[in-house]
Formats: structure tokens, sequence, C-alpha cells
């Protein structure tokens, strides 16, 4: 026999809120941050998401490989062509990188 189950179903929930645990399209919650005077919109890709898709992160300047779980971030009050998919990491240490990124001399520009 298990047991009895005493708290009423939905009551107490420890979850995130509405607006920080909106879940998207790709599976990912979102959630709002302020980053260099300006509201981002940053959303958390789950690996299984990603499958077949590899993006540049802007933080690194590296690949983004297939299947990798990332994190999607836009300026709030912009389209969908400001979306850039960063490592965590990289989002994580955004403010202590510094704005220009070195790259080889064959290193395409994207």
């Amino acid at each position: 026999m298990s047991p009895r189950r005493n708290r009423p179903k939905g009551a107490g929930s420890s979850g995130p809120t509405a607006d920080e645990g909106r879940s998207g399209r790709y599976g990912g919650w979102q959630s709002t941050e302020s980053w260099q005077g300006e509201e981002w919109s940053v959303r958390h890709v789950a690996g299984a998401s990603a499958e077949g898709k590899t993006y540049r992160c802007p933080g690194c300047d590296q690949m983004i490989p297939s299947g990798v779980p990332h994190v999607v971030a836009w300026p709030e009050h912009s389209g969908v062509d400001d979306r850039r998919h960063w490592h965590k990491a990289c989002w994580n240490a955004k403010d202590r990188r510094t704005s220009r990124v070195q790259r080889s001399r064959n290193a395409p520009r994207f």
C-alpha cells in the first residue's frame, strides 16, 4: 500500500513562476535579463532541440555543434534576425569578455 498524499495538487508549487518558466517550442525555459542597459530575452535550448543545426557563438567565436544545449538571446524589443546562439558558459561570462574577438588570419567571418 502506498502512502496517502496529504497535499492538494497545485498547492505550494516550488517550480518556476509563469514568467520565468515559460516553455517555448524549443523545450527550454525563457527569462528576461538586463545587459548593457537593455532588456534581453534569454531562452535555454535543450540539446535534442538543436539536433542537425550548428551555430557560431558570438562570445567565443567558436561553433556550437549539433545537439549541444545552449542559450539563445536577443534584445527584448527586436526582431527574429537579432537572435544569437551562445554557449551557456559564454553567456554567463559575457560581462568579463572583451567586445573585440581576435580571429586567426584564415578564420571565416560570420
